[in-house]
């Protein structure tokens, strides 16, 4: 898989003048947490290791591209690790943001059901890549474990000398898991190798709730062109303990969405404001049952709606048939409105996500913009019924917010903490679109669809005097790790079918009319016209509740 030594030919010349990454803090000074458990400790234990979380590093080797052109990163080795601890890997990031990494190191407990030990040093190192030059030298190694372990991590240095075998420690095969890469960090030419070398960060394959890999924060590195997410060379951590004890208990869970929950401002020109569940029952809301052309007013706490199985289709939520009733459901209730809460272990336990559910009950039609144009569409993109979320996630380690996730329709974005804004402390704001309620980051106009030829679906995000402060008007609704009865769901929670029913209406007068409106160079077939947006705004289907979702068990998918 991995390249032999080559001398490197720089695209950009490496230049050393642009200032070091100063470390992040958020805002504010963390609280002191609530006691109870292990969270925010400082160390998780894993079963048969314990870990702790190293942010002190000394640099190995930058590098950065010669006007711009391409980003700078640098190696960090991990300093002032505790005694009786050990390195697993190294740390690599880009100049452009602030140091903000970390590298798990680990030691042994008193927990090991095998003879082996569950930590050992490698047999040796495998050079992977290298530049050895007058001007600068620098080696990545590869630790080459004993039979029966995995490596963690990259080794890289200096000198030409094989590292100690003391510098990092291998962890038996059973504690660990598989790895993917992510993100690719890096990627150097030369032209005296076939093959280019690249950097990527690693994240466990499996990430959902249930999942049990812990992320070392360390990266690999190899020759391109890497075709497979998998990495077999190195590996994650896996915590073997269930209790999952550096979760947060309630007392915590509630501590840190009163630090942390956002502010979510709707837009200034909101038609279709957010409301409570109850509120949308209470005003209205009908059951219908398929066969029957009469529905049924919804009990205020959802006791009768069907309760489990499957979105097959046999019952649905709707409007009332009144005109004026209709209306006043569609406009919401941002007075009542409230984030739903569901809690749940990310990355085997090491971090917690506190994912916040927003109710709207009608998602207005959509606005395209084709070059410098923009349609308002009479019908295309509405529904009855819009659940939109966002995700805080939460370090176990410290109680420190570490990223977001903004759900954006069928997609969204992880932020880290550094890029987000913050209102009051370490609380971020979350920007909520214009009638289709997608999360954003920052004030603005965002594209959904073919953006590079400038036409997609608009999605406009500004400041205004709708917020809703979900550090105060929230309501935890499931915590599953706590156990069983200890958070009461909600009835309308348990409801797994469509909260709008399925319409199919005829979008080609709406389409035709964008058709007639582009200049004939930009022209598009009715058919390749349809292919640019997304599927969702050719029909009127209402959404699933939060527990039929992808994300309610797995992790956020961008």
């Amino acid at each position: 898989m991995f390249g032999c030594k080559s001398l490197l030919c720089w695209d950009c010349v490496p230049e050393f003048t642009d200032p070091d990454p100063l470390p992040f803090s958020l805002p504010s000074p963390l609280p002191q947490w609530p006691q109870g458990g292990s969270f925010a400790s400082g160390r998780i234990c894993l079963g048969e290791i314990e870990v702790l979380k190293v942010e002190k590093f000394e640099k190995v080797w930058r590098c950065t591209g010669l006007r711009g052109k391409s980003l700078g990163f640098t190696f960090y080795r991990p300093l002032e690790i505790p005694e009786g601890f050990f390195c697993l890997g190294y740390y690599c990031q880009s100049n452009d943001q602030p140091l903000r990494g970390y590298v798990l190191v680990a030691r042994e407990t008193n927990a090991s059901v095998l003879e082996s030990p569950a930590l050992e040093k490698p047999l040796g190192y495998s050079l992977v890549w290298s530049i050895d030059s007058h001007d600068e030298c620098v080696y990545f190694w590869l630790p080459n474990p004993p039979t029966g372990y995995k490596a963690m991590g990259i080794v890289v240095t200096s000198s030409p000398n094989e590292p100690e075998v003391e510098e990092v420690r291998c962890t038996r095969a059973d504690l660990t898991e598989t790895c993917e890469t992510s993100d690719l960090l890096l990627t150097v030419k030369s032209k005296y190798a076939k093959k280019a070398f690249q950097v990527w960060n690693t994240e466990p394959c499996d990430r959902g709730m249930l999942a049990s890999g812990v992320s070392v924060g360390t990266f690999f590195c190899g020759s391109a062109y890497f075709d497979s997410e998998e990495v077999v060379d190195i590996a994650c951590l896996k915590n073997l303990d269930s209790s999952l004890h550096a979760m947060p208990n309630q007392n915590q869970i509630h501590a840190l969405i009163q630090h942390y929950g956002p502010t979510v401002y709707f837009h200034p020109d909101e038609k279709y404001l957010p409301s409570s569940v109850q509120w949308f029952f209470k005003n209205g809301a009908v059951l219908y049952t398929a066969g029957s052309s009469k529905g049924k007013a919804i009990e205020y706490k959802g006791t009768n709606l069907p309760s489990g199985g499957t979105n097959d289709g046999a019952f649905w939520i709707d409007l009332p048939t009144d005109q004026d009733a209709r209306n006043n459901l569609k406009k919401g209730n941002i007075e009542s409105a409230e984030l739903y809460v569901h809690v749940k272990p990310a990355l085997g336990g090491a971090f917690t996500d506190i994912v916040m559910w927003v109710f709207c009950p009608f998602n207005g039609p959509a606005t395209l913009k084709v070059a410098l144009m923009n349609i308002e569409m009479s019908k295309v993109g509405e529904h009855v019924g819009d659940w939109e979320h966002f995700t805080l996630r939460i370090s176990n380690f410290t109680g420190e917010l570490w990223s977001v996730f903004f759900s954006q329709h069928s997609g969204g974005q992880w932020v880290n903490a550094f890029d987000l804004e913050f209102i009051k402390g370490n609380k971020p704001i979350v920007y909520s679109s214009k009638d289709g309620h997608a999360s954003f980051p920052h004030p603005g106009t965002y594209l959904q669809g073919p953006s590079k030829l400038g036409i997609g679906v608009r999605n406009d995000a500004a400041q205004s005097k709708f917020i809703v402060d979900s550090s105060i008007k929230y309501q935890v609704v499931a915590a599953e790790y706590l156990g069983e009865g200890v958070i009461t769901e909600p009835c309308w929670l348990l409801y797994m079918r469509e909260w709008g029913p399925t319409i199919v209406y005829d979008s080609r007068s709406e389409i035709d009319k964008i058709i007639d409106m582009l200049p004939p160079f930009v022209r598009f077939s009715v058919e390749n016209l349809f292919e640019l947006f997304p599927t969702e705004l050719y029909g009127e289907e209402g959404p699933t509740g939060p527990k039929e979702k992808d994300n309610w068990l797995g992790d956020e998918y961008c």
